[in-house]
C-alpha cells in the first residue's frame, strides 16, 4: 500500500475577503506524482505554499512526518519539514555555482561527502559538466535542472513544484518534463505539481485534481478525469470539448449529432452532453447526407475538423491528417461512448 506522506484536511485560506482555498482536502503519497490543474487565480500556488509551510491557514490542518505541521495557529517552518521546492523562477543563489547551489541544502556530513552527493545529483540531470558555472551563465533550462537537483539532493519526503516549466519554450519544456518525471520517480518522494498546462498535468500525474475558485472540483487518475468529466468546468480544463444542452426523455439525450444514454438523469431534467473532438468519428466512405465538413485545420499528425449538421450546429472532430478531409465533403458521424459524458445542468 502506498504510504501517505502529507495530508491536508479542510484547508481554508482567505485574501482580501476572498476564499483562495475553500475547504480543500489533499493527500500526497510516497512515489506518487499528484498534479493540481487550474486556471490562474484558482488557488493552486497558495495550496502549494501552505503545504510547504511558506504561508499559514485560516483553518484546517496539514500533517506529515508523524506530526501536525499547520493548523491555523501553529506552523512548522519549511526548513523543519522534509520538503524540496522547485519554482518557476528557479530561485538559485546568484553568488553560488551550480555545485554550490546543490550543496547548499546538504547541511550535515563532511564537505567531501556533500560534494559527492551534489555531483551525483547534477549528473542525474546532465549538469555535472557545468558544476562550476554561475546561474547567470546558464540557460533557463539549465537553471531549472540545477534547481531540481538542489531540491532532490537532501532526499526529501515531499517535493513541491510550482509552475516549474511554464517559463520555458515548448521543446525544452517537454524535454525537462521527461527528465523531471524520471528523477522524481527515482527519488521515491511524494510529489505535488501545480500547473495551468493541461498537457503537462496529464503527462506527469499519477493522480490529477482539478481546481477552480479555490476548490477541488474533481480528482482521480488522469485518464478517468479526462474521459469522464463530472462538469463542464472540469471538461474545459482538460482541453477542447463539444457541448450540447437539452432535456432528457426516456433515459436518453438527443443531439443533432447523435443520441446518447442519459439514464442517470431524471426524465425531464436538463443535461449537457460533453464529448471530446476525438470521440466524434467521421466516415466519408458512407456519408448519410446529414453532416458536412465545414473547415479543416491541420495540426501536424492530426487535424481539427469542423463538422456541421443540417440544423446548422457545428462540432469539432479530430482525425489523422492522413485522412485528407476537405471542406464541402459529406460524412456520417458516430460518437465514441468512451468519450461521452452526460452531466446535469446546474
Amino acid at each position: 500500500m502506498t504510504d501517505t506522506m502529507m495530508t491536508g484536511r479542510g484547508l481554508v485560506k482567505s485574501h482580501r475577503g476572498r476564499r483562495v482555498l475553500d475547504t480543500v482536502d489533499i493527500d500526497l503519497k510516497r512515489g506518487c506524482i499528484t498534479a493540481i490543474l487550474g486556471p490562474s487565480g484558482a488557488g493552486k500556488s497558495t495550496l502549494l505554499r501552505v503545504m510547504a509551510g511558506l504561508e499559514d491557514l485560516d483553518s484546517g490542518e496539514i500533517a506529515g512526518s508523524g506530526q501536525l505541521l499547520t493548523n491555523g495557529q501553529v506552523i512548522v517552518p519549511p526548513e523543519k519539514r522534509s520538503v524540496g521546492l522547485v519554482f518557476q523562477d528557479f530561485a538559485l543563489f546568484p553568488h553560488l555555482t551550480a555545485l554550490g547551489n546543490v550543496m547548499f541544502g546538504l547541511r550535515s556530513g563532511p564537505a567531501a561527502s556533500r560534494r559527492e552527493i551534489a555531483m551525483d545529483r547534477l549528473a542525474a540531470v546532465q549538469m555535472d559538466d557545468r558544476a562550476d558555472a554561475y546561474p547567470h551563465t546558464l540557460s533557463g533550462g539549465e537553471q531549472q535542472r540545477v534547481a531540481l537537483a538542489r531540491a532532490l539532493a537532501p532526499e526529501p519526503e515531499i517535493v513541491l513544484l510550482d509552475e516549474a516549466f511554464s517559463g520555458l519554450d515548448a521543446h525544452l519544456r517537454s524535454e525537462l518534463r521527461d527528465m523531471a518525471v524520471r528523477e522524481l520517480k527515482r527519488s521515491g518522494a511524494a510529489v505535488l505539481v501545480v500547473t495551468h498546462d493541461a498537457e503537462e498535468a496529464l503527462y506527469m500525474a499519477d493522480e490529477l485534481a482539478l481546481m477552480v475558485d479555490g476548490a477541488i472540483i474533481q480528482s482521480g487518475t488522469p485518464s478517468d478525469v479526462y474521459l469522464k468529466p463530472q462538469s463542464l468546468s472540469a471538461a474545459q480544463l482538460l482541453g477542447e470539448v463539444n457541448i450540447w444542452a437539452g432535456r432528457v426523455a426516456n433515459g436518453v439525450l438527443e443531439s443533432p449529432f447523435g443520441t446518447v444514454n442519459a439514464d442517470q438523469i431524471d426524465d425531464g431534467g436538463e443535461a449537457s452532453l460533453l464529448i471530446r473532438p476525438e470521440g466524434v468519428m467521421l466516415d466519408d466512405a458512407k456519408p448519410d447526407g446529414r453532416f458536412s465538413v465545414a473547415e479543416v485545420h491541420p495540426l501536424g499528425a492530426t487535424a481539427t475538423v469542423k463538422v456541421q449538421a443540417l440544423s446548422g450546429e457545428c462540432w469539432q472532430a479530430r482525425v489523422p491528417t492522413s485522412r485528407r478531409l476537405k471542406a464541402g465533403m459529406l460524412v456520417s458521424i458516430e460518437l465514441d461512448p468512451s468519450l461521452v459524458s452526460v452531466v446535469a445542468e446546474l
